[in-house]
């Protein structure tokens, strides 16, 4: 007897079409297809977002953020025209104008000045991971005055990798996720990079690697580790180097490695004078080594030589000692002990060597060898490649302090020690890094009137020498970069404009042209301070700062302090580049970059920022976008991607290169160098967004050093020539400043600046206290981290992730909690030297007990983002950011001291104290203080139910 079987479609087609493009709800660039669907205005609309399974960043996962990139793009809060500012500055008084309007409006501001003063204008960019291209603009223009937010967010991070070792973590570089078997995480929070390194630790546990977390609050990465270490914050530094006391206690460190591919060997000049802690140097600028064949001196990189760790040379009546002879002096002191440094770290000194422990016996006792043959700088060929698989990485948590960058050194210098860079199992550097500090430009300042900058404004500096200072010795950039203040400032100081603006110090500027920086909210110290300055006047009434150009895509707090909005469109209506210039998405086996293209068009009168650049430029006229005969030479930011070139072959984007019309060689042949290929874009779009070129089997480690490597970065265009070098455990620009400080050489710092220079530049890692001046009473350490299914402010508007995190109470520790009576829904009143908040709080017992901390950035002003007024997000939602400021409190010298490193400028935003207090809750309707007066906004409130469907 048979049955009737109803017929079910079990694969029905969830789309008409699928646009594949790149990600932009985080800083990992994953790849995605976006289904699309006809709408009811005829037109394809974007119906659902998935992961690309051929991309090679996240190979088909997406999280939270990169799904709920759907709503981002339908966001109620998306600005819709340019508009002019026809109220005072802060009320949300715009009218809409046409683009014509806003760009001639721009253009005559901007046009004097350039003509006049170009350092008048100060131009900032935030999140727009399109750096190689706005600084371009900006050095066309003139002005010394750019850069990008990572003043504020990683400057410690990237700088001090780069000087110590050529690269860093976050883009610079990931674990051996295929060969680790100890992977130690310190002070990283969700937000970054996070599907690759939850891929990665998914991969290592299931083989049975161990994690380890050092981190003072146990969220995300850190709950999934097998040891959680609740440091106290702004003393990782401390923790660190007790490690390495430990290590070098023990001979657990790798001896070999050292004298090959370190300056550990190097000599260093021990004379009193003005070359006391200076290397060695043969007539070339060489590295000089004595070598142990011969024992003699040799410059490094000579064929054959094995340098000697111990050795030490007398010339002159002068000895020079080997770097790694300071290192032991230093490192070996009792300072560094475990049981000295336990109480500062809250580590117990068994603890921490435990720790130090089973670090080198995963490094020595599980080594192991990969049978690939490679030859090194030296012309030494090698079986095998030895791995030491422990890995480690770290992000802001130990870089936004006072003492982050020397903490970062740290790290990088326990890494070097154990021999775990650029080894199978250890940590591996993505292309185009490796690449030293000397590869890098210097900082550029010279300013003439209409003219382009004399070079790249941002860079390294290897000595008071390349400072960004006038003739006067006064700062040349409005953010002081690169002056005896932050002297290494490689990312500029962004958190610092707008107070040195307002103060005139070092000089008035005209114009702030910012982008998606949302500096009167959560992107700023400071809040309520930042918001007078924007909207003080002078004696004649006039605006301290006199012009602000912002430009948005949503309707941010920002929005309101702005004289002209230039409104951007979502990331998919336009194009990108995340270039290999830039921040791109390789992986440490392969060179990659990728794009974004507008796969469904803008329903606003909006333009891509970086377009809006192009046309700005070209009304200006600037020189490096206008032909000899006076033409544009691109129209919009797609045309400039596909035809600027940095030099020649070389230009944004390395895949599909080459149009054959001049050197036969084939349309979009080549990969790294080659002819501009008009269809470049469309081959992008082809093969999914991105495009890949892998590194060879003999290059895949040991890149600073390998041969075969440096040949094949050099095909790519990554380098001019081969670059072998060493890495720096001594870092000498360092000691430049020292000597400086010391009163040797023509260029001197200021007097109250000299012992701070010499205290904190030190050549070998340090760690110093960071407690501020004027903390008396306030002895909690507060702190912020983003939340994984929010990255930057704009997520909180987002409809799907509102849901995750529609609010953020303070986490309190237990101890705290008791000692203060609280209990979970209680308000507490948390106080700093600079001001105080009222707001909800929660037990939280994975904590470290004298710290406190909330998720950034949830927190919202009242009127903006679309947001109803009684939104939780601006009720019950706060920020850390009106404890902070951007100055230290006074010292009663009559100075401004930034709240920053003093080496790069770094905003140091953790290393703010507090009070904490049980208080009753606010008056009337319980509300986080303090609270706001709404602003308002050029776009309406979102609907209360956000119901939105495309097609059938």
């Amino acid at each position: 007897m048979g049955f009737n079987q109803p017929q079910i479609d079990t694969s029905p087609p969830v789309s008409e079409e699928v646009r594949q493009t790149t990600c932009y709800m985080c800083a990992c660039r994953c790849g995605i297809n976006v289904h699309m669907k006809t709408g009811s205005n005829g037109k394809k609309q974007v119906a659902y977002i998935e992961g690309n399974r051929d991309h090679p960043v996240n190979k088909g996962v997406l999280c939270a953020k990169g799904s709920a990139g759907i709503m981002q793009h339908n966001a109620p809060s998306r600005l819709r025209a340019p508009l002019r500012r026809v109220g005072p500055r802060g009320s949300g008084e715009f009218e809409e104008i046409t683009w014509d309007e806003a760009l001639d409006m721009a253009a005559s501001w901007l046009a004097p000045l350039r003509k006049s003063a170009p350092e008048k204008l100060a131009f900032f960019t935030g999140r727009d991971q399109s750096q190689s291209f706005t600084s371009f603009w900006a050095q066309n223009f003139g002005t010394p005055n750019y850069a990008a937010h990572g003043g504020f967010c990683s400057v410690n991070m990237a700088t001090a990798g780069i000087y110590t070792m050529g690269g860093a973590f976050w883009e610079f570089g990931q674990p051996d996720w295929d060969h680790t078997k100890l992977f130690m995480l310190f002070g990283v929070a969700e937000d970054h990079d996070s599907n690759p390194i939850k891929m990665g630790i998914g991969r290592i546990k299931a083989r049975g690697a161990r994690v380890i977390g050092v981190n003072p609050i146990r969220t995300g990465y850190n709950a999934v580790a097998d040891d959680w270490v609740g440091i106290t914050p702004g003393t990782d530094g401390l923790f660190i180097l007790s490690l390495v006391h430990v290590l070098l206690k023990a001979g657990k460190i790798d001896l070999d490695y050292l004298s090959r591919f370190t300056n550990a060997p190097v000599l260093v000049n021990a004379s009193e004078g003005p070359e006391k802690g200076l290397l060695m140097r043969d007539e070339n600028g060489k590295e000089l080594v004595i070598d142990r064949n011969t024992g003699k001196l040799a410059p490094f990189d000579q064929p054959g030589v094995r340098p000697d760790l111990h050795a030490t040379y007398r010339h002159a009546g002068v000895t020079h000692r080997p770097v790694f002879h300071l290192m032991a002096e230093r490192y070996l002191s009792d300072d560094y002990a475990p049981e000295t440094v336990a109480g500062q770290c809250g580590i117990p000194a068994v603890r921490i060597r435990s720790i130090a422990a089973e670090i080198a016996r995963v490094a020595f006792e599980e080594a192991f060898e990969i049978p690939q043959e490679w030859t090194d700088f030296r012309g030494e060929t090698h079986k095998t490649m030895v791995g030491r698989p422990v890995s480690f990485h770290s992000m802001r948590g130990v870089s936004a302090h006072a003492n982050g960058f020397q903490t970062c050194r740290a790290l990088h210098v326990l890494q070097i020690l154990l021999g775990t860079v650029e080894v199978p199992g250890g940590f591996r550097f993505k292309p185009p890094y490796p690449k030293p500090a000397t590869a890098h430009p210097k900082p550029h300042c010279g300013v003439q009137p209409d003219c382009a900058l004399d070079g790249p404004h941002l860079g390294f500096v290897h000595g008071p020498d390349d400072l960004a200072l006038k003739d006067d010795g006064s700062p040349a950039r409005i953010d002081k970069a690169f002056t005896w203040e932050n002297p290494m400032s490689a990312h500029g100081l962004m958190h610092m404009v707008i107070s040195n603006a307002h103060a005139g110090d070092p000089y008035k500027i005209d114009t702030l042209f910012m982008y998606m920086a949302n500096m009167s909210w959560n992107s700023s110290m400071n809040t309520r301070g930042v918001i007078d300055m924007l909207t003080d006047t002078d004696e004649t009434g006039e605006y301290v700062i006199p012009r602000i150009i912002y430009s948005d895509a949503y309707s941010s707090e920002m929005v309101a302090y702005a004289d002209l909005i230039l409104p951007d469109t979502t990331y998919l209506e336009r194009h990108d580049c995340i270039s290999l210039l830039d921040r791109p998405i390789c992986e440490a086996d392969a060179a990659a970059d990728a794009i974004r293209w507008p796969v469904v068009e803008p329903d606003r009168d909006v333009r891509g920022f970086q377009t809006v650049l192009v046309q700005l430029a070209n009304r200006l006229k600037l020189p490096g976008f206008t032909a000899e005969d006076g033409s544009a030479k691109y129209q919009d930011y797609a045309d400039y991607i596909v035809n600027h070139e940095r030099k020649p072959g070389i230009g944004p984007l390395a895949g599909w290169r080459g149009d054959g019309s001049q050197s036969g060689r084939g349309d979009g042949s080549q990969s790294g160098r080659g002819d501009v290929n008009p269809e470049q874009l469309d081959r992008y779009i082809e093969n999914g967004g991105f495009h890949v070129s892998h590194i060879p089997d003999a290059a895949l480690y040991y890149k600073p050093w390998n041969t075969a490597y440096q040949d094949w970065a050099v095909g790519m265009g990554l380098y001019d020539k081969p670059e072998p070098y060493l890495f720096q455990l001594y870092v000498e620009p360092l000691r430049k400043f020292q000597l400086a400080a010391e009163g040797y050489g023509e260029r001197q710092p200021p007097e109250h600046l000299r012992e701070r220079i010499k205290a904190t530049m030190d050549p070998l890692p340090i760690w110093y206290e960071t407690d501020q001046q004027g903390n008396a009473g306030f002895t909690v350490n507060a702190l912020t981290q983003r939340p994984m299914a929010m990255y930057h402010s704009w997520g909180s508007q987002n409809a799907w992730l509102r849901q995750l995190h529609g609010r953020n109470p303070l986490y309190v520790p237990t101890k705290l909690m008791r000692e203060n009576g609280l209990s979970d829904g209680d308000w507490a009143r948390v106080s700093s030297p600079h001001g105080e908040i009222t707001v909800p709080v929660m037990e939280m017992a994975a904590l470290n007990e004298n710290t406190v901390w909330t998720w950034n950035a949830i927190g919202k002003r009242k009127g903006a983002w679309a947001l109803d007024e009684n939104a939780p997000e601006a009720t019950k939602g706060f920020l850390l950011n009106h404890l902070i400021h951007e100055l230290l409190p006074p010292k009663g010298d009559g100075l401004r001291w930034a709240n920053s490193d003093p080496i790069t400028g770094q905003a140091a935003w953790f290393d703010l104290k507090v009070k904490i207090e049980k208080a009753a809750p606010p008056d009337g309707i319980a509300e986080s203080q303090p609270a706001f007066a709404p602003i308002t906004s050029p776009v309406d409130t979102g609907p209360k139910d956000l119901k939105w469907k495309v097609g059938k």
